[in-house]
């Protein structure tokens, strides 16, 4: 909570500190808790590759693959050893571009980030649904009802992240393992069933050669339908967003957590390995075995090319196993998505200013972000097509904001050979993003009104905490202490000043100004406070001030945000390591009062005296301990 103060009197902001307790994971278990959405989709991928190029379907997985190997897991390998605290690529832009520009740009992509992540929960949960209802063994009485069943699976969802994060991964271990087995039987079943029936597989390679006689041509293809089979590729964000929860060297630090980055990248691998793995087998036997037109909507294998496998050669009772794992981690799979939404949003808004305190705690936010949930699931009415477009362009565009961040960073670092294969790999990027976008266009216009929703939460978040105190820490150093010691007993004056006026004769009509507004004789020499603001952007900061002589005049110096917050810090900071009670003097600021209320908010500066007296009335309602302020 803003505003207590701790036991070294030092003030505290809206954020707090990271728990240095919080319960770690092996880097297999958390592999698992993002293997729930990024192996999920070998549930879909397979027929959704057949649908989309007939026989060619494993060439164009071998595209797949390729991007993955070569094109995102070098970028987020990246990523991982950027940024080891799960900020993902937007703490690479955050870097790069500080202001308000760089907040905009943030704010934007935790809207891709929120769509992204929002429509993994929603279309998985979906998903999970008509699976659940295409069994036969589901109740009669269920049909038609999608809405309802995929709000219980959400709601399922938001309950055991209530009940903890520790369950959560270790419901997402068992799902992994059961699921990744039962794929491996039916996989490893489908190919022995090939090589004892070469008719079948003569049938693929004659329908291949007579289609695609031309190799070139059957590349070409296989490459302009890439974008389409690009949700292969989903998984890599949150498989960053969530290396926090990794478990590092015992010699780990915060600043740097070596271990826990090579354990992040060697998770990355491993999985991208096995789902390459999975891909390429699961393509090529489902194209070979299962006749084209099961493919197409309302055949057998539309959308579950691998169960109808698992019900073909298994028979009703494997294949109804199969069918249950697959609902399951489909339903989980917006548990990592979850995770990332968790990870994200309390490293971001809150410090922006642009989310309540309470955004640092996780029941709330799951309180939150499950109603989100259950809102577009009624509004796309748990269709998974609906939903497809805007789930493909929210984790295209994060992809491709993380091989362009990679590049950037490369290229800071000088490192011009990794800058240009980054530069290639966010090319390629791009291309699918924006082929994705004009042939799902409607998916750009969900995203919008992620980002327009979080854009506008985001300002009157602020606006509305610009009274508070930013600061988390104030430090005053040895020079700043040596100027108050000799002030024994009576109030510390302190006069306000700015920093651009810095000649000896501002700094001598301040002290008579101040004199003159007085109500207290100055026995003492005063002390200037002097503010520089930085990044008026920026929200919760640690401010150190320091003590420094000009043209005689003793002045404490200090770098903040915004002035009358950070006046208001410094005021109260002295106050409890002093037990002195400061008086602030200012004089008026002209201009209109709006245009000041707007500089102050965008800015950090305006009609500095009643904006200081203001945060100070909200920091301290007892006005026999708040600091004084005077203006003339």
């Amino acid at each position: 909570m803003f505003g207590l103060r701790d036991s070294r009197g030092t003030h505290l902001g809206p954020g707090r500190a990271s728990d240095p307790y919080e319960k770690k994971h092996p880097w297999w278990h958390v592999m698992c808790l993002t293997g729930v959405d990024y192996f999920s989709t070998l549930g879909y991928q397979p027929a959704i590759a057949a649908l989309a190029v007939g026989v060619i379907s494993p060439l164009a997985t071998v595209v797949l693959i390729a991007v993955t190997l070569l094109g995102a897991l070098p970028v987020y390998r990246r990523v991982a050893r950027e940024s080891p605290h799960g900020e993902g690529s937007i703490a690479i832009f955050e870097r790069l571009l500080p202001g308000w520009a760089g907040k905009l740009l943030v704010l934007v992509l935790l809207g891709f980030a929120a769509t992204d992540f929002m429509i993994t929960m929603t279309l998985s949960s979906a998903d999970a649904t008509v699976h659940a209802l295409a069994n036969p063994a589901a109740p009669g009485w269920l049909q038609g009802q999608n809405v309802l069943v995929t709000l219980f699976l959400l709601a399922l969802l938001g309950a055991v992240f209530l009940r903890g994060f520790a369950e959560a991964i270790g419901v997402a271990v068992v799902l992994v393992v059961l699921y990744l087995g039962l794929n491996a039987v039916v996989v490893a079943n489908a190919l022995l069933e090939v090589l004892t029936h070469p008719a079948a597989l003569d049938n693929w390679w004659t329908a291949l050669w007579t289609s695609h006689g031309d190799p070139i041509m059957a590349v070409g293809i296989a490459l302009l339908v890439f974008p389409k089979l690009a949700l292969g590729l989903s998984g890599f964000e949150t498989g960053v967003a969530v290396m926090p929860q990794i478990r590092g060297d015992e010699d780990d630090t915060e600043d740097k957590p070596e271990g826990r980055i090579r354990r992040t990248r060697h998770m990355l691998a491993t999985a991208a390995a096995i789902m390459s793995v999975f891909l390429m087998t699961s393509s090529f036997v489902t194209v070979v075995l299962i006749p084209a037109q099961e493919f197409q909507p309302g055949g057998q294998a539309n959308g579950r090319a691998l169960a109808y496998l698992a019900h073909e050669h298994f028979g009703a009772g494997f294949g109804t196993l199969y069918d249950l794992s697959t609902i399951a981690i489909l339903w989980f799979a917006g548990a990592s998505a979850m995770a990332g939404l968790l990870n994200l949003v309390p490293r971001y808004l809150p410090r922006y200013g642009m989310a309540p305190a309470w955004a640092k705690a996780v029941r709330p936010l799951v309180l939150v972000f499950s109603l989100i949930g259950f809102l577009v699931t009624w509004l796309f009415g748990a269709d998974v097509t609906a939903q497809g477009g805007a789930y493909a362009t929210g984790f295209l565009v994060l992809m491709t904001s993380a091989a362009v961040a990679a590049t950037l960073s490369a290229r800071g670092r000088k490192q011009h050979r990794r800058a240009v294969t980054f530069g290639a790999i966010s090319l390629v990027f791009i291309y699918t993003t924006v082929a994705n976008i004009f042939e799902r266009p409607e998916g750009i216009r969900i995203a919008g009104l992620f980002i327009a929703g979080i854009i506008l939460v985001s300002l009157l978040s602020r606006v509305g905490r610009s009274f508070q105190l930013h600061a988390t820490r104030v430090h005053l150093d040895q020079q700043a202490l040596e100027f108050m010691a000799p002030i024994l007993d009576g109030p510390i004056a302190l006069i306000a000043h700015e920093p651009s006026d810095s000649n000896a004769a501002d700094y001598r009509q301040k002290v008579a100004a101040a004199i003159e507004v007085s109500q207290l004789p100055l026995t003492e020499e005063p002390l200037f406070l002097e503010v520089v603001v930085d990044d008026s952007s920026e929200f919760e900061t640690e401010l150190r001030v320091k003590g420094v002589v000009r043209h005689g005049y003793r002045v404490l110096e200090v770098h903040g945000p915004g002035v009358p917050n950070t006046i208001a810090s410094v005021l109260l900071h002295i106050r409890d390591v002093t037990g002195l009670m400061p008086h602030i003097y200012f004089r008026w600021t002209e201009g209109s009062p709006l245009a000041n209320f707007l500089r102050f908010l965008f800015l950090g500066v305006g009609e500095i005296a009643p904006l200081t007296r203001e945060v100070l009335r909200e920091a301290e309602p007892d006005t026999a301990r708040r600091p004084q302020v005077h203006v003339g």
